[in-house]
Protein backbone atom coordinates (compact mmCIF):
# COMPACT_ATOMS: atom_id res chain seq x y z
CA UNK A 1 0.00 0.00 0.00
CA UNK A 2 0.84 3.44 -0.70
CA UNK A 3 2.46 5.57 2.40
CA UNK A 4 3.53 8.67 3.39
CA UNK A 5 6.84 9.75 1.32
CA UNK A 6 10.01 9.39 4.29
CA UNK A 7 12.90 10.71 1.91
CA UNK A 8 14.94 9.04 4.55
CA UNK A 9 14.06 5.56 2.94
CA UNK A 10 15.74 6.70 -0.44
CA UNK A 11 18.85 7.19 1.89
CA UNK A 12 20.24 3.78 0.96
CA UNK A 13 22.09 1.55 -1.45
CA UNK A 14 20.61 -0.19 -3.78
CA UNK A 15 21.67 -3.50 -2.39
CA UNK A 16 21.23 -2.76 0.74
CA UNK A 17 17.39 -2.08 -0.66
CA UNK A 18 17.43 -5.46 -1.70
CA UNK A 19 18.12 -7.06 1.42
CA UNK A 20 15.96 -5.21 3.53
CA UNK A 21 13.13 -5.90 0.55
CA UNK A 22 13.91 -9.52 1.10
CA UNK A 23 13.57 -9.49 4.95
CA UNK A 24 10.53 -8.17 4.35
CA UNK A 25 8.76 -9.84 2.25
CA UNK A 26 10.45 -13.43 2.66
CA UNK A 27 13.64 -15.10 1.03
CA UNK A 28 11.60 -17.49 -0.48
CA UNK A 29 9.24 -15.49 -2.66
CA UNK A 30 9.59 -15.85 -6.18
CA UNK A 31 10.18 -11.75 -7.43
CA UNK A 32 11.99 -12.12 -11.15
CA UNK A 33 11.06 -14.06 -14.10
CA UNK A 34 11.58 -13.89 -18.02
CA UNK A 35 10.47 -15.98 -21.46
CA UNK A 36 12.57 -18.89 -19.89
CA UNK A 37 9.93 -19.63 -17.05
CA UNK A 38 12.24 -20.28 -14.30
CA UNK A 39 11.56 -17.34 -11.61
CA UNK A 40 13.65 -16.70 -9.02
CA UNK A 41 13.35 -16.17 -5.21
CA UNK A 42 15.04 -12.99 -3.41
CA UNK A 43 17.38 -15.87 -2.06
CA UNK A 44 17.87 -17.04 -5.35
CA UNK A 45 18.80 -13.28 -7.07
CA UNK A 46 20.70 -12.42 -3.78
CA UNK A 47 23.30 -16.02 -3.92
CA UNK A 48 23.25 -15.65 -7.94
CA UNK A 49 24.07 -11.80 -8.05
CA UNK A 50 27.32 -12.78 -5.25
CA UNK A 51 28.29 -16.30 -7.46
CA UNK A 52 27.93 -14.29 -10.87
CA UNK A 53 29.85 -11.20 -8.60
CA UNK A 54 32.55 -13.75 -8.00
CA UNK A 55 33.78 -14.03 -11.26
CA UNK A 56 33.33 -10.68 -12.00
CA UNK A 57 35.45 -9.01 -9.17
CA UNK A 58 38.14 -11.16 -11.00
CA UNK A 59 38.06 -9.40 -14.12
CA UNK A 60 37.36 -5.78 -13.02
CA UNK A 61 38.77 -3.31 -10.67
CA UNK A 62 36.73 -1.15 -7.71
CA UNK A 63 34.38 1.71 -9.09
CA UNK A 64 35.06 0.62 -12.55
CA UNK A 65 32.30 1.36 -15.15
CA UNK A 66 31.27 -1.91 -16.47
CA UNK A 67 28.93 -2.11 -19.32
CA UNK A 68 25.93 -3.90 -19.37
CA UNK A 69 24.66 -4.82 -23.10
CA UNK A 70 21.75 -6.85 -22.38
CA UNK A 71 18.26 -7.57 -23.15
CA UNK A 72 15.53 -6.97 -20.37
CA UNK A 73 16.04 -10.55 -18.99
CA UNK A 74 17.15 -12.05 -15.63
CA UNK A 75 20.22 -12.05 -16.80
CA UNK A 76 20.33 -8.58 -16.97
CA UNK A 77 18.63 -8.29 -13.53
CA UNK A 78 21.13 -10.64 -12.00
CA UNK A 79 24.01 -9.03 -13.34
CA UNK A 80 22.78 -5.57 -12.49
CA UNK A 81 22.78 -6.80 -9.25
CA UNK A 82 25.75 -8.95 -9.06
CA UNK A 83 28.16 -5.58 -10.21
CA UNK A 84 26.34 -3.35 -7.53
CA UNK A 85 27.46 -6.63 -4.89
CA UNK A 86 30.79 -6.14 -5.60
CA UNK A 87 31.24 -2.40 -5.85
CA UNK A 88 31.36 -2.14 -9.36
CA UNK A 89 29.21 0.45 -11.57
CA UNK A 90 26.53 -0.85 -14.09
CA UNK A 91 26.97 1.04 -17.51
CA UNK A 92 23.50 0.53 -19.51
CA UNK A 93 24.38 0.21 -23.25
CA UNK A 94 21.66 1.57 -25.44
CA UNK A 95 22.30 -1.61 -28.37
CA UNK A 96 19.95 0.43 -30.87
CA UNK A 97 21.44 3.74 -30.54
CA UNK A 98 23.96 2.74 -33.34
CA UNK A 99 27.92 2.15 -33.50
CA UNK A 100 29.05 5.64 -33.30
CA UNK A 101 27.13 6.26 -30.24
CA UNK A 102 27.85 3.62 -28.45
CA UNK A 103 31.46 3.72 -29.29
CA UNK A 104 31.18 7.28 -27.93
CA UNK A 105 29.43 6.06 -24.78
CA UNK A 106 32.30 3.75 -23.97
CA UNK A 107 34.71 6.22 -24.35
CA UNK A 108 32.92 8.68 -22.37
CA UNK A 109 32.18 6.38 -19.60
CA UNK A 110 36.00 4.26 -19.91
CA UNK A 111 34.75 1.18 -20.23
CA UNK A 112 37.06 -1.60 -20.10
CA UNK A 113 34.33 -4.21 -20.08
CA UNK A 114 31.51 -4.88 -21.95
CA UNK A 115 29.22 -7.95 -20.61
CA UNK A 116 27.14 -9.17 -22.80
CA UNK A 117 25.80 -12.82 -24.14
CA UNK A 118 26.79 -15.12 -26.88
CA UNK A 119 22.75 -15.88 -27.37
CA UNK A 120 21.39 -12.70 -27.41
CA UNK A 121 23.97 -11.47 -29.93
CA UNK A 122 23.45 -14.07 -32.06
CA UNK A 123 19.54 -13.22 -31.83
CA UNK A 124 19.82 -9.55 -32.26
CA UNK A 125 22.36 -9.89 -35.32
CA UNK A 126 24.62 -7.86 -33.50
CA UNK A 127 28.12 -9.33 -34.88
CA UNK A 128 29.00 -5.93 -36.46
CA UNK A 129 28.33 -3.69 -32.94
CA UNK A 130 30.87 -6.73 -31.30
CA UNK A 131 33.51 -5.62 -33.84
CA UNK A 132 33.12 -1.85 -33.55
CA UNK A 133 33.93 -2.26 -29.84
CA UNK A 134 36.33 -5.23 -29.22
CA UNK A 135 38.92 -2.27 -29.99
CA UNK A 136 38.18 -0.82 -27.22
CA UNK A 137 36.98 -3.18 -24.64
CA UNK A 138 37.42 -6.40 -23.22
CA UNK A 139 33.74 -8.61 -24.80
CA UNK A 140 32.70 -10.91 -21.89
CA UNK A 141 29.92 -13.15 -22.51
CA UNK A 142 27.84 -14.37 -19.78
CA UNK A 143 27.92 -18.00 -20.70
CA UNK A 144 31.43 -18.42 -20.47
CA UNK A 145 31.04 -17.08 -16.87
CA UNK A 146 28.73 -19.50 -15.87
CA UNK A 147 30.78 -22.31 -17.66
CA UNK A 148 33.22 -21.27 -15.12
CA UNK A 149 31.39 -21.32 -12.24
CA UNK A 150 32.59 -24.29 -9.67
CA UNK A 151 32.17 -25.75 -6.44
CA UNK A 152 34.20 -22.95 -4.79
CA UNK A 153 32.02 -20.38 -6.42
CA UNK A 154 28.51 -22.04 -5.56
CA UNK A 155 30.04 -22.53 -1.70
CA UNK A 156 30.91 -18.73 -1.67
CA UNK A 157 27.46 -18.05 -3.11
CA UNK A 158 25.65 -20.04 -0.37
CA UNK A 159 27.49 -18.81 2.21
CA UNK A 160 27.31 -14.63 1.30
CA UNK A 161 23.80 -15.70 0.63
CA UNK A 162 23.20 -16.65 4.43
CA UNK A 163 25.26 -13.78 5.33
CA UNK A 164 25.12 -11.07 2.91
CA UNK A 165 25.48 -7.65 4.74
CA UNK A 166 28.77 -9.22 5.51
CA UNK A 167 29.84 -10.03 2.06
CA UNK A 168 28.31 -7.18 -0.20
CA UNK A 169 30.67 -4.24 -1.19
CA UNK A 170 30.16 -1.33 1.15
CA UNK A 171 28.60 1.36 -0.40
CA UNK A 172 27.20 4.90 0.78
CA UNK A 173 23.68 6.36 -0.89
CA UNK A 174 25.73 9.14 -2.86
CA UNK A 175 28.18 6.66 -4.86
CA UNK A 176 27.19 5.99 -8.08
CA UNK A 177 23.98 3.80 -8.67
CA UNK A 178 24.41 3.39 -12.51
CA UNK A 179 25.33 5.28 -15.61
CA UNK A 180 22.44 5.82 -18.28
CA UNK A 181 22.84 7.94 -21.85
CA UNK A 182 20.51 9.60 -22.62
CA UNK A 183 18.14 8.92 -26.01
CA UNK A 184 19.79 11.34 -28.20
CA UNK A 185 16.34 12.77 -29.15
CA UNK A 186 17.97 15.83 -30.06
CA UNK A 187 21.45 15.44 -30.55
CA UNK A 188 24.15 13.08 -29.34
CA UNK A 189 23.79 11.06 -25.91
CA UNK A 190 25.02 12.37 -22.96
CA UNK A 191 26.22 9.99 -19.88
CA UNK A 192 24.12 10.35 -16.80
CA UNK A 193 25.22 9.47 -13.41
CA UNK A 194 22.56 8.36 -10.91
CA UNK A 195 23.37 7.88 -7.04
CA UNK A 196 22.58 4.89 -5.20
CA UNK A 197 20.18 6.73 -3.45
CA UNK A 198 18.41 8.59 -6.63
CA UNK A 199 17.44 5.12 -7.71
CA UNK A 200 15.69 3.98 -4.47
CA UNK A 201 14.26 7.17 -3.67
CA UNK A 202 12.48 7.45 -7.43
CA UNK A 203 11.33 3.70 -6.16
CA UNK A 204 10.00 5.16 -2.82
CA UNK A 205 8.53 8.01 -4.59
CA UNK A 206 6.65 6.03 -6.61
CA UNK A 207 5.62 3.57 -4.24
CA UNK A 208 3.93 6.71 -2.04
CA UNK A 209 1.98 8.16 -5.26
CA UNK A 210 0.45 4.89 -6.47
CA UNK A 211 -0.87 1.87 -3.67
CA UNK A 212 1.14 -1.14 -5.01
CA UNK A 213 0.10 -4.66 -3.73
CA UNK A 214 3.05 -7.19 -3.26
CA UNK A 215 0.79 -9.72 -4.93
CA UNK A 216 0.94 -7.74 -8.22
CA UNK A 217 3.33 -8.83 -11.21
CA UNK A 218 5.17 -6.20 -13.22
CA UNK A 219 5.28 -7.09 -16.95
CA UNK A 220 8.28 -5.20 -18.20
CA UNK A 221 8.83 -5.45 -22.30
CA UNK A 222 10.92 -1.82 -21.90
CA UNK A 223 14.47 -2.23 -21.97
CA UNK A 224 17.04 -2.04 -19.59
CA UNK A 225 19.45 0.84 -20.76
CA UNK A 226 16.65 3.21 -20.89
CA UNK A 227 15.82 3.94 -17.28
CA UNK A 228 11.99 3.86 -17.45
CA UNK A 229 12.57 0.26 -18.00
CA UNK A 230 15.43 -0.19 -15.39
CA UNK A 231 13.68 1.84 -12.31
CA UNK A 232 9.88 0.48 -13.43
CA UNK A 233 10.69 -2.30 -14.89
CA UNK A 234 13.22 -4.10 -11.83
CA UNK A 235 14.12 -1.49 -9.43
CA UNK A 236 10.75 -0.46 -8.32
CA UNK A 237 8.95 -4.10 -7.99
CA UNK A 238 12.06 -5.95 -6.33
CA UNK A 239 12.48 -3.10 -3.79
CA UNK A 240 8.53 -3.17 -3.33
CA UNK A 241 7.74 -7.13 -3.42
CA UNK A 242 6.11 -7.11 -6.55
CA UNK A 243 7.07 -9.54 -8.90
CA UNK A 244 9.16 -8.59 -12.03
CA UNK A 245 8.39 -10.31 -15.30
CA UNK A 246 11.16 -9.37 -17.76
CA UNK A 247 10.31 -9.76 -21.34
CA UNK A 248 13.51 -9.06 -24.29
CA UNK A 249 11.52 -6.78 -26.76
CA UNK A 250 8.65 -4.47 -26.98
CA UNK A 251 8.03 -5.03 -30.36
CA UNK A 252 7.31 -8.24 -30.27
CA UNK A 253 3.15 -7.02 -30.36
CA UNK A 254 1.61 -10.96 -31.27
CA UNK A 255 4.07 -12.68 -28.32
CA UNK A 256 3.09 -10.24 -25.57
CA UNK A 257 -0.74 -10.06 -24.71
CA UNK A 258 -0.44 -14.00 -24.67
CA UNK A 259 1.84 -13.51 -21.83
CA UNK A 260 0.84 -10.67 -20.32
CA UNK A 261 -2.56 -13.59 -19.63
CA UNK A 262 -0.46 -16.35 -19.07
CA UNK A 263 2.06 -14.60 -16.48
CA UNK A 264 -1.26 -13.26 -14.47
CA UNK A 265 0.40 -9.55 -15.30
CA UNK A 266 -1.19 -6.87 -13.25
CA UNK A 267 0.73 -3.63 -14.12
CA UNK A 268 2.18 -3.44 -17.74
CA UNK A 269 5.20 -0.96 -18.46
CA UNK A 270 4.84 0.37 -21.98
CA UNK A 271 4.56 3.47 -24.54
CA UNK A 272 1.65 4.76 -26.53
CA UNK A 273 2.70 3.39 -29.98
CA UNK A 274 3.93 -0.24 -28.49
CA UNK A 275 0.10 -0.24 -26.07
CA UNK A 276 -1.82 0.54 -29.29
CA UNK A 277 0.16 -2.30 -31.06
CA UNK A 278 -1.40 -5.15 -28.46
CA UNK A 279 -4.77 -3.84 -28.26
CA UNK A 280 -5.44 -4.25 -31.50
CA UNK A 281 -4.33 -7.85 -31.75
CA UNK A 282 -5.41 -8.87 -28.49
CA UNK A 283 -7.80 -10.87 -27.14
CA UNK A 284 -10.19 -9.31 -25.03
CA UNK A 285 -9.53 -11.98 -21.72
CA UNK A 286 -5.41 -11.26 -22.59
CA UNK A 287 -5.33 -7.42 -21.35
CA UNK A 288 -8.78 -7.28 -19.51
CA UNK A 289 -6.59 -9.07 -15.80
CA UNK A 290 -4.25 -5.38 -16.05
CA UNK A 291 -4.63 -3.24 -13.03
CA UNK A 292 -3.53 -0.49 -15.26
CA UNK A 293 -0.77 0.72 -17.85
CA UNK A 294 1.71 3.14 -17.08
CA UNK A 295 2.89 4.78 -20.51
CA UNK A 296 5.84 7.02 -20.65
CA UNK A 297 8.25 8.67 -23.47
CA UNK A 298 5.83 10.09 -25.51
CA UNK A 299 2.13 11.37 -25.35
CA UNK A 300 -0.67 8.96 -25.32
CA UNK A 301 -3.29 9.31 -28.17
CA UNK A 302 -7.13 9.89 -27.33
CA UNK A 303 -7.24 6.92 -29.47
CA UNK A 304 -5.03 5.10 -27.15
CA UNK A 305 -7.64 5.31 -24.50
CA UNK A 306 -10.35 4.75 -26.45
CA UNK A 307 -9.04 1.43 -27.96
CA UNK A 308 -8.28 -0.13 -24.18
CA UNK A 309 -11.04 0.83 -22.81
CA UNK A 310 -13.82 -0.33 -26.03
CA UNK A 311 -11.78 -3.67 -25.85
CA UNK A 312 -10.71 -4.58 -22.40
CA UNK A 313 -13.04 -2.30 -20.11
CA UNK A 314 -11.75 -0.73 -17.05
CA UNK A 315 -8.17 -1.05 -17.42
CA UNK A 316 -6.85 2.79 -16.79
CA UNK A 317 -3.93 4.03 -19.20
CA UNK A 318 -1.85 6.05 -16.83
CA UNK A 319 0.49 8.83 -18.22
CA UNK A 320 3.77 9.54 -16.78
CA UNK A 321 6.44 11.71 -17.66
CA UNK A 322 9.92 11.57 -16.79
CA UNK A 323 13.88 12.29 -17.39
CA UNK A 324 17.19 10.13 -17.39
CA UNK A 325 17.95 13.04 -14.96
CA UNK A 326 15.51 12.23 -12.49
CA UNK A 327 15.91 8.48 -12.47
CA UNK A 328 13.42 9.28 -14.21
CA UNK A 329 10.01 9.57 -12.53
CA UNK A 330 9.02 13.43 -12.26
CA UNK A 331 4.80 13.03 -12.27
CA UNK A 332 2.44 9.85 -12.96
CA UNK A 333 -1.29 9.71 -12.96
CA UNK A 334 -3.13 7.24 -10.72
CA UNK A 335 -5.49 4.75 -11.40
CA UNK A 336 -7.62 6.14 -9.00
CA UNK A 337 -7.35 10.03 -10.47
CA UNK A 338 -6.60 9.85 -14.63
CA UNK A 339 -6.34 13.06 -15.95
CA UNK A 340 -6.28 12.71 -19.50
CA UNK A 341 -4.40 14.97 -21.52
CA UNK A 342 -1.73 15.68 -18.60
CA UNK A 343 1.09 13.56 -17.54
CA UNK A 344 -0.09 13.30 -13.99
CA UNK A 345 0.48 14.42 -10.48
CA UNK A 346 4.23 15.54 -9.27
CA UNK A 347 6.12 12.78 -7.31
CA UNK A 348 6.02 13.42 -3.27
CA UNK A 349 9.34 14.98 -3.06
CA UNK A 350 9.59 17.08 -5.97
CA UNK A 351 10.04 20.53 -5.79
CA UNK A 352 9.23 22.73 -9.26
CA UNK A 353 9.94 25.60 -10.29
CA UNK A 354 8.16 27.31 -13.54
CA UNK A 355 10.46 29.47 -15.56
CA UNK A 356 9.07 31.93 -17.98
CA UNK A 357 9.60 31.16 -21.75
CA UNK A 358 9.80 34.43 -23.80
CA UNK A 359 7.23 34.27 -26.37
CA UNK A 360 5.08 31.30 -24.74
CA UNK A 361 2.35 32.89 -22.32
CA UNK A 362 1.21 29.62 -21.15
CA UNK A 363 2.91 28.00 -18.31
CA UNK A 364 6.47 27.97 -17.92
CA UNK A 365 10.13 25.93 -18.30
CA UNK A 366 9.88 23.09 -15.58
CA UNK A 367 13.25 22.81 -13.67
CA UNK A 368 12.84 20.66 -10.72
CA UNK A 369 14.93 19.57 -7.72
CA UNK A 370 14.42 16.35 -5.07
CA UNK A 371 15.98 12.97 -4.04
CA UNK A 372 15.70 11.39 -7.51
CA UNK A 373 17.59 14.38 -9.45
CA UNK A 374 20.87 13.08 -10.95
CA UNK A 375 24.42 13.62 -9.77
CA UNK A 376 25.52 15.08 -12.54
CA UNK A 377 26.54 14.34 -16.46
CA UNK A 378 29.81 12.36 -17.36
CA UNK A 379 32.74 15.19 -18.96
CA UNK A 380 35.43 14.44 -21.11
CA UNK A 381 37.83 14.07 -17.68
CA UNK A 382 36.14 11.49 -16.05
CA UNK A 383 34.83 13.59 -13.80
CA UNK A 384 30.76 14.64 -13.48
CA UNK A 385 29.04 18.10 -13.46
CA UNK A 386 26.71 18.35 -10.95
CA UNK A 387 23.44 19.82 -11.90
CA UNK A 388 23.69 23.95 -9.89
CA UNK A 389 21.65 24.12 -6.73
CA UNK A 390 20.97 20.42 -7.67
CA UNK A 391 18.17 21.79 -9.71
CA UNK A 392 17.32 19.87 -13.14
CA UNK A 393 16.32 21.75 -16.06
CA UNK A 394 13.83 19.51 -18.11
CA UNK A 395 13.41 21.66 -20.90
CA UNK A 396 9.59 21.29 -21.33
CA UNK A 397 7.64 24.27 -20.89
CA UNK A 398 4.49 22.75 -18.83
CA UNK A 399 1.11 24.36 -16.92
CA UNK A 400 0.85 22.98 -13.28
CA UNK A 401 -2.14 22.92 -11.42
CA UNK A 402 -3.20 24.06 -7.96
CA UNK A 403 -2.40 20.49 -7.16
CA UNK A 404 0.89 20.49 -8.79
CA UNK A 405 -0.96 18.16 -11.88
CA UNK A 406 1.61 18.70 -15.08
CA UNK A 407 0.32 19.40 -18.14
CA UNK A 408 3.15 19.46 -21.08
CA UNK A 409 2.50 22.03 -23.92
CA UNK A 410 5.90 21.20 -25.40
CA UNK A 411 9.81 21.57 -25.48
CA UNK A 412 11.27 24.71 -25.45
CA UNK A 413 13.53 23.31 -28.68
CA UNK A 414 10.01 22.25 -30.23
CA UNK A 415 8.61 25.47 -31.19
CA UNK A 416 8.67 27.59 -34.17
CA UNK A 417 8.82 31.10 -34.93
CA UNK A 418 6.56 31.80 -37.52
CA UNK A 419 5.64 35.28 -38.18
CA UNK A 420 7.18 36.70 -35.26
CA UNK A 421 4.51 34.42 -32.81
CA UNK A 422 5.62 31.10 -31.26
CA UNK A 423 4.26 27.79 -32.26
CA UNK A 424 4.39 24.28 -30.45
CA UNK A 425 5.26 21.56 -32.98
CA UNK A 426 3.71 19.53 -30.18
CA UNK A 427 0.11 21.34 -30.80
CA UNK A 428 0.73 20.80 -34.64
CA UNK A 429 1.03 17.01 -33.87
CA UNK A 430 -1.72 16.71 -31.95
CA UNK A 431 -3.78 18.55 -34.62
CA UNK A 432 -2.49 16.10 -37.10
CA UNK A 433 -3.32 12.79 -34.81
CA UNK A 434 -6.82 14.72 -34.27
CA UNK A 435 -7.55 14.48 -38.14
CA UNK A 436 -6.00 10.86 -38.76
CA UNK A 437 -5.85 8.99 -35.77
CA UNK A 438 -4.72 6.00 -36.16
CA UNK A 439 -1.27 7.50 -37.89
CA UNK A 440 2.09 8.24 -36.40
CA UNK A 441 2.79 11.65 -37.18
CA UNK A 442 5.90 13.81 -36.40
CA UNK A 443 6.17 17.89 -37.01
CA UNK A 444 9.37 19.41 -37.87
CA UNK A 445 11.04 22.92 -38.35
CA UNK A 446 12.68 24.53 -41.04
CA UNK A 447 13.78 27.96 -42.12
CA UNK A 448 11.83 30.16 -44.35
CA UNK A 449 12.81 33.26 -45.97
CA UNK A 450 9.84 35.13 -45.37
CA UNK A 451 8.12 33.68 -41.78
CA UNK A 452 11.38 32.85 -40.34
CA UNK A 453 10.13 29.02 -39.81
CA UNK A 454 7.65 26.74 -40.98
CA UNK A 455 6.26 23.87 -40.41
CA UNK A 456 6.80 20.38 -41.90
CA UNK A 457 3.85 17.23 -41.02
CA UNK A 458 6.05 14.20 -41.49
CA UNK A 459 3.47 11.62 -41.65
CA UNK A 460 2.71 8.29 -42.27
CA UNK A 461 -0.71 8.90 -43.61
CA UNK A 462 -0.70 8.68 -47.16
CA UNK A 463 -3.77 10.85 -48.17
CA UNK A 464 -2.99 13.63 -45.99
CA UNK A 465 -3.80 17.11 -46.87
CA UNK A 466 -2.84 20.32 -45.35
CA UNK A 467 -6.34 21.63 -46.49
CA UNK A 468 -7.88 18.76 -43.57
CA UNK A 469 -5.40 20.45 -40.72
CA UNK A 470 -6.60 23.65 -41.58
CA UNK A 471 -10.04 22.83 -41.38
CA UNK A 472 -9.83 21.07 -38.05
CA UNK A 473 -7.77 24.04 -36.68
CA UNK A 474 -10.79 26.60 -38.00
CA UNK A 475 -13.10 23.89 -36.20
CA UNK A 476 -11.57 23.81 -32.32
CA UNK A 477 -10.79 27.83 -32.62
CA UNK A 478 -7.00 26.53 -32.81
CA UNK A 479 -4.32 29.31 -34.36
CA UNK A 480 -3.95 28.37 -38.26
CA UNK A 481 -0.13 28.82 -37.81
CA UNK A 482 -0.26 25.42 -35.83
CA UNK A 483 -1.56 23.95 -39.04
CA UNK A 484 1.54 22.83 -41.61
CA UNK A 485 1.38 23.53 -44.93
CA UNK A 486 4.16 21.12 -46.20
CA UNK A 487 3.46 17.37 -45.42
CA UNK A 488 6.23 15.05 -46.23
CA UNK A 489 4.67 10.82 -46.33
CA UNK A 490 7.12 8.30 -44.80
CA UNK A 491 6.16 4.84 -44.94
CA UNK A 492 6.98 4.86 -40.99
CA UNK A 493 8.11 7.46 -39.00
CA UNK A 494 11.42 6.60 -37.20
CA UNK A 495 11.70 5.66 -33.55
CA UNK A 496 14.53 5.14 -31.43
CA UNK A 497 14.86 1.53 -29.53
CA UNK A 498 12.72 3.52 -26.20
CA UNK A 499 9.69 4.06 -28.89
CA UNK A 500 10.45 8.17 -28.46
CA UNK A 501 10.46 9.58 -32.26
CA UNK A 502 13.64 9.61 -33.88
CA UNK A 503 13.60 13.49 -33.94
CA UNK A 504 16.98 14.07 -35.49
CA UNK A 505 16.03 11.75 -38.28
CA UNK A 506 12.80 12.80 -39.24
CA UNK A 507 14.49 16.52 -39.13
CA UNK A 508 16.68 15.19 -42.28
CA UNK A 509 14.25 13.80 -44.45
CA UNK A 510 12.02 16.72 -44.02
CA UNK A 511 16.09 18.87 -44.86
CA UNK A 512 16.49 16.47 -47.79
CA UNK A 513 12.94 16.83 -48.59
CA UNK A 514 13.14 20.79 -49.10
CA UNK A 515 16.61 20.49 -51.17
CA UNK A 516 14.86 17.60 -53.24
CA UNK A 517 12.19 20.00 -53.95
Amino acid sequence: MATAFDPRQGQRPVFDALLDAARKHGLKKPILEDQDRRALTYQDLIRASFALGRKLAAITAPREHVAIMLPSSVGAVVTFFALHAIGRIPTMLNFTAGIRNLKAACKLAGVKHVLTSHRFIEQAKLHDLIDALEGQATIVYLEDVRKSVGTTDKLYAAVAGFFPQQFRAAAKPSDPGVVLFTSGSFGAPRGVVLTQANLVSNAMQIAAHIDLDPDWVFFNPLPVFHCFGLTGGVILPLLTGLKAFEYPSPLHSKQIPPLLKDTKASVLLSTDTFVNQYARVAERDEMAGLRFIVCGAEKVRAETHALVREKFGDVPVLEGYGATECSPVIAVNKPEDNRQGTVGGLLPGIEPRLEPVEGIPLGGKLVVRGPNVMAGYLNESGGVDAPEGGWHDTGDVVTLSDDNWVTIQGRVKRFAKIGGEMVSLTAAEDLAAAVWPSNRHAVVSLPDPKKGERLVLVTDRQDAAASSLIAHAQSIGAPELAAPRRILKAQEIPVLGTGKTDYVAVQRMAEADAKAG
